[in-house]
């Protein structure tokens, strides 16, 4: 058992579940690192050869492999803070040196595949195993040090493949970091096996479903917020003409659309989905990747503004396309999908509004880049049109998480 003091890191039965003013500062780096990943995507899709494509694979994957161990970062704070007192200073402490790090790494994130390798790829090396090496050591004798004990092993050996990617070039990087961040997710996927300890699955979700929730909550609202602050930096960049003005108008109320659908009705009542659930863990898992799915889909439909706004008339390459439509889907796609989690069933709108995002694609590059955003936005109108149609003068639902 844990003597003195370090009782004193573990937070209390009944202690309240809302996230702290500290989880919130944490997750406000991640504005940051949104804006950057944002930024990369944009950049690289405004380069002709890849926007005159219709796949822009090999650069969204890129992109998409710098935000999972960015992602990982996170939700590992998450787990920290819901298992441990963020009102302890050693909990502050192992919350905010993660945070400047993740700034480090998001500094690096142009230039990751090129000079800047090695400060995307170190920061993160350092956090996961300074940070699994305090807990080991602070947790000696809990019950808990099994875990921390088996993540620094896992750690160090992804670590070696994190930094010998950096260390080399081109498609040898890429493929090192791409088995190192699977490894990294694979392994906390079957409960760090280690031969002789065996595995120890994550229960964090059944002991604190309500913070866990309240916490994916708050970051989805982060990234709304971006998508905000992205619709105003890009109108910065335009001519404030008619066109322009009517692209900003169209992206502010996207963002708007994607918070209502979101908040209704499934996001405010996730917590009360995990307490009736009978397999907590399960169902807390799958809410935590349908919401990286919508912000995903949030920071997609964010580099559509930056490429919409500053030409709203231009010519719709295909790339263009795909990303203006795609995150809008990919959104409401996460959407269905949290709609399962908390109700055991999919709204059929929903579905007909990803079929229609999807199908519309090939034509849209007949179409300028402001009437593209205009049809994405016209389907999430239809669909938040529809949840308040069927909600109306009805009880609240309550959740019916799936057996």
């Amino acid at each position: 058992m844990m003597v003195g003091g370090q009782a004193d890191l573990l937070r209390k039965p009944g202690s309240p579940q809302q996230a702290t003013f500290l989880e919130l500062f944490f997750d406000l780096a991640f504005l940051f690192v949104i804006q950057r990943i944002a930024l990369r995507m944009a950049e690289q899709l405004s380069q002709p050869g890849v926007a005159d494509r219709w796949t822009a694979a090999p650069t969204m994957g890129k992109t998409l492999l710098l935000l999972m161990p960015l992602t990982w970062l996170w939700t590992l704070a998450a787990w920290t803070t819901a298992r441990f007192d963020p009102r302890r200073l050693p909990v502050q402490a192992m919350v905010i040196l993660p945070m400047f790090g993740v700034l480090i790494m998001s500094a690096a994130l142009p230039t990751a595949f090129g000079a800047g390798g090695l400060a995307f790829a170190l920061p993160y090396v350092i956090i996961q195993i300074g940070r699994s090496v305090v807990f080991t050591t602070m947790l000696r004798g809990h019950e808990l040090q099994g875990i921390f004990v088996r993540e620094l092993v896992w750690f160090t050996l992804t670590g070696i493949m994190w930094t010998a990617g950096a260390l080399t070039h081109d498609e040898t990087r890429v493929l090192l970091w791409l088995a190192a961040a699977a490894a990294d997710y694979l392994a906390a996927r079957l409960g760090w096996p280690l031969p002789k300890l065996g595995t120890r699955r994550v229960t964090v979700w059944a002991a604190a479903g309500e913070h866990l929730a309240d916490r994916y909550r708050q970051f989805l609202l982060i990234a709304l917020g971006e998508s905000v602050l992205a619709v105003a930096l890009a109108y910065t960049r335009g001519l404030y003409n008619v066109a322009s003005t009517a692209a900003f108008v169209i992206g502010f109320a996207t963002t708007v659309l994607l918070w209502r659908i979101y908040f209704y009705r499934a996001g405010q009542i996730l917590a009360d989905a995990i307490a009736a659930s009978k397999n907590p863990i399960h169902l807390g898992r799958v809410a935590a990747f349908t919401h990286w799915v919508m912000i995903l889909g949030i920071i997609v439909t964010a580099v559509g503004y930056e490429l919409v706004i500053p030409e709203p008339l231009g010519h719709t390459m295909p790339a263009w396309a795909a990303v203006i439509l795609g995150g809008p889907a990919l959104f409401v796609a996460g959407r269905a999908h949290f709609e399962y989690v908390v109700f055991a069933r999919v709204s059929r709108p929903r579905l007909i509004g990803v079929l229609i995002l999807l199908l519309a694609g090939p034509a849209m590059v007949l179409l300028p880049p402001l009437l593209v955003s205009l049809t994405a936005a016209l389907v999430l109108t239809g669909i938040a049109a529809t949840d308040s149609a069927r909600a109306r003068g009805k009880p609240l639902e309550a959740p019916s998480p799936p057996r």
